[in-house]
């Protein structure tokens, strides 16, 4: 049988790869400490369980619109105004099968082959699998923790050519948890947008992000507090892209802030311009999302539901204290702390380990699962691990025993 060029030159997700060999060292009568995967340990709220049990009962589960339900996609929107201050039509919301799903539309919709994509370096993995299935070349331009390991308006000009097309930037980022800072992001989409390029950015983690404690009449603040990694309070959220560029792809997940990773489903806001081809194309690729879990997924947005979720962010960001402190101690630094997601980035360039190593290392003697900085690009691959700090905390406190003895063992 001949595979096809595209599926021969996919790397594979080495967090996945080092998540399979964990399974193996559990099956053979181990304890794990599973740090490698972005996966929630919460799970979903209680109402959204309670919701998937109720519908559940035997009732006929026929395909939805392809588009998502219509009363999902309202709620969508609405969120976006309640907690986020933008208006959006509830036409421009797409469900999709996961945010994975809601990438692989959103390239097929805008990406022809030979067309360049400019994405930061280290960067989620799959984002970029994605667009090159699609044609795409990727210019991955490094970053540094100067720029918190993001673009900024300066990278992003350099790196442009008369093939660019567009970009994709993750805020808060896969690996680094790092935001970028509001007037950077406005100022890249202002670049991309009068040189006719796509935006495309990831909100994932967005609802994870330290939220904003300033004086709301301060028109002029700084929408994101980079100085403070530990500021977690309950101000304001950070600002959606929408709220400055309302013609960008703004991609976003059930599977982070509500803790439904195995539900697969998630959306995207998309331009009106861009609706019919994203509909054409979602009849065709997926049909529609899991019916039961768009159902469920409408008590998400509950004032019960967001309580729970708001409580689970405030407990991530008490565990990323407790993994900062712990990586500290080990002598493991972390070059910009988070100020979103459930990830750190540490260097472990001064163990004498390539990242790959002290992650093989770790697993097999330490017995704790971390990811390698090769899954996140080229220019940190050999000196970066990510750590998910979506375990619970106790894991997290033996994770960090374990790390502390074992990066002792290696002098």
């Amino acid at each position: 049988m001949r595979i096809s060029q595209r599926a021969q030159s996919v790397a594979p997700f080495y967090a996945m790869e080092f998540g399979k060999q964990a399974a193996a060292l559990e099956a053979q009568g181990h304890h794990v400490v599973k740090l490698s995967i972005g996966e929630p340990d919460f799970g979903a709220p209680p109402a959204v369980l309670n919701a998937m049990r109720e519908v559940m009962d035997g009732r006929p589960m026929t395909y939805t619109a392809s588009l998502g339900l219509p009363a999902l996609r309202q709620a969508i929107a609405r969120f976006y105004g309640d907690r986020h201050g933008v208006e959006v039509s509830p036409s421009r919301v797409v469900v999709t099968a996961g945010a994975s799903a809601a990438l692989v539309l959103a390239a097929a919709a805008l990406v022809d082959p030979g067309d360049e994509v400019v994405i930061g370096d280290p960067s989620y993995p799959c984002n970029r699998q994605i667009v090159e299935s699609f044609g795409a070349r990727v210019t991955l331009v490094p970053t540094t923790a100067e720029t918190r390991f993001q673009l900024d308006t300066a990278s992003v000009r350099s790196s442009w050519t008369d093939s660019t097309r567009g970009i994709m930037i993750a805020t808060p980022s896969n690996p680094t948890g790092t935001s970028v800072p509001a007037d950077e992001l406005a100022a890249i989409c202002r670049l991309a947008r009068e040189r006719g390029a796509w935006r495309i950015v990831d909100e994932i983690y967005l609802d994870l992000s330290d939220h904003d404690d300033s004086d709301p009449a301060d028109s002029d603040r700084d929408d994101c507090d980079h100085d403070n990694s530990d500021h977690h309070g309950q101000g304001r959220p950070p600002r959606s892209a929408l709220s400055f560029d309302p013609d960008a792809i703004v991609i976003n997940s059930f599977s982070k802030y509500f803790g439904m990773t195995g539900w697969r489903l998630g959306w995207c806001v998309v331009p009106e311009t861009l609706v019919p081809a994203m509909e054409r194309l979602a009849q065709n690729y997926f049909l529609c999302a899991s019916a039961p879990a768009q159902h469920a997924a409408l008590s998400c947005f509950t004032p019960e539901s967001l309580a729970v979720c708001e409580d689970r962010r405030i407990e991530f960001a008490q565990r990323r204290a407790l993994v900062l402190d712990g990586l500290d101690r080990i002598g493991l630094p972390v070059p910009v702390p988070p100020d979103g997601a459930f990830y750190v980035y540490f260097d472990v360039s001064r163990t004498g380990l390539t990242s790959w190593e002290f992650c093989e290392r770790a697993l097999q003697e330490a017995h704790v699962a971390l990811t390698p900085g090769k899954d996140f690009g080229d220019h940190t691959a050999q000196t970066h691990v990510r750590l998910s700090y979506a375990a619970s905390a106790d894991d997290l406190r033996e994770g960090l025993t374990r790390l502390g003895t074992f990066v002792a063992t290696l002098g």
